[in-house]
């Protein structure tokens, strides 16, 4: 039996993987799973014993920065007397910021490190520690930004969704139901573009199109305006601001419009549900814009830059569908292609072997 940490941390991005590999070695290894205090939250209703090693976000406050710099290097201190303490023999690693102090720490104890990337781009903080580590895993060998050497390091598998989304069924949904059943979502941490814009839509659809929508709130102070604005039409709504298990509910609608987060698009193509992606443009080598090109190379959903983002535009796009909805129809069929069937299986197998190498 090994002794393996999971270092995750940030956003649902990097927490929901890294709770899902625990639970894929919990039952033949010694398991532990490290977080930080703005990851903790996804583990609220998770009985899994977590630690918690805070790691700031550098950012770019330049007043800030002799404080974060103190700051991580006491994580990194901390880090590495966890790692010593515990006898860790494997680490894996979620990425992001959070888990460098745990990386750096494990090269120099020489433990073995595994990187998981689940984006299209490699993360910064993967790409500085892979030349340090066994394997990194990933869904496909051309990522971008690595290099020829990098890539004898990949570690092909299968999309890392949580178990209990294995326990329902794909969306079955013939044709675009009447109302239009609309979930939006900015990724589990929101998203204010669409606090701000979808409202301005939704008005304009509901003229001439029957609604039912649920959407993420990311700014809370913002409800009771959006609240209103939606209660003068003639539409069935939900408003949300977080929800652990919103992939229960994915199976209601018709379309979702969405960042295009790795976990989060991965779900929803789980279901089987086209989506019109508007990638966070702001994200670390824009990897959302290239995590929504993959599934629109594959025609399974649209994709829409931010900064071209029209209203205009948008309603003559649903008057379109609505008439005539043979590329929704085409969308969900190259969706239902992508095979999910005895996924949880394989990659708890392909885990192991990983973790039982030499």
């Amino acid at each position: 039996m090994k002794k393996i940490l999971i270092s995750t941390g940030g956003s649902g991005g990097h927490v929901i993987p890294g709770i899902t590999f625990y639970k894929h070695l919990e039952k033949e290894h010694n398991v532990k799973i490290v977080t930080d205090l703005r990851g903790s939250k996804f583990f609220n209703k998770n009985s899994i014993d977590k630690d918690i090693i805070d790691v700031p976000n550098v950012g770019s406050n330049l007043l800030l920065l002799p404080i974060k710099i103190i700051n991580i290097v006491i994580s990194f201190i901390k880090s590495f007397f966890y790692l010593k303490k515990n006898k860790i023999d494997i680490l894996i690693s979620t990425g992001g910021y959070m888990s460098l102090p745990f990386c750096l720490s494990a090269i120099i104890l020489k433990i073995k490190i595994y990187l998981f990337e689940p984006n299209m781009v490699i993360g910064r903080t993967n790409k500085f520690i892979l030349k340090f580590s066994k394997k990194i895993l990933c869904y496909k060998s051309d990522l971008i930004g690595l290099s020829e050497k990098q890539k004898e390091k990949v570690f092909l598998i299968d999309r890392i969704l949580s178990k209990e989304i294995y326990t329902l069924n794909r969306n079955t949904i013939s044709k675009i139901s009447k109302p239009l059943k609309l979930l939006v979502i900015g990724g589990s941490q929101g998203a204010i573009f669409f606090d701000n814009n979808i409202p301005v839509l939704i008005k304009e659809l509901s003229t001439f199109c029957e609604v039912e929508l649920k959407q993420q709130v990311y700014d809370t102070n913002q409800i009771d305006k959006i609240n209103k604005e939606y209660s003068q039409l003639n539409i069935k709504y939900e408003l949300f601001n977080y929800d652990s298990e919103l992939y229960k509910t994915y199976n209601n609608y018709d379309i979702i419009i969405t960042r295009s987060g790795a976990s989060t698009i991965s779900e929803i193509s789980y279901f089987g549900i086209p989506f019109i992606a508007i990638p966070f443009p702001f994200a670390k080598d824009n990897h959302q814009y290239f995590n929504a090109k993959y599934y629109l190379d594959k025609n399974c959903c649209w994709l829409i830059d931010q900064d071209k983002f029209d209203q205009k535009k948008m309603i003559t796009f649903f008057r379109n569908l609505l008439e005539n909805q043979t590329d929704y129809l085409n969308k969900k069929d190259n969706l239902n292609k992508i095979s999910y069937q005895n996924t949880w299986n394989k990659i708890n197998q392909k885990v192991k072997e990983l973790v039982n190498e030499n």
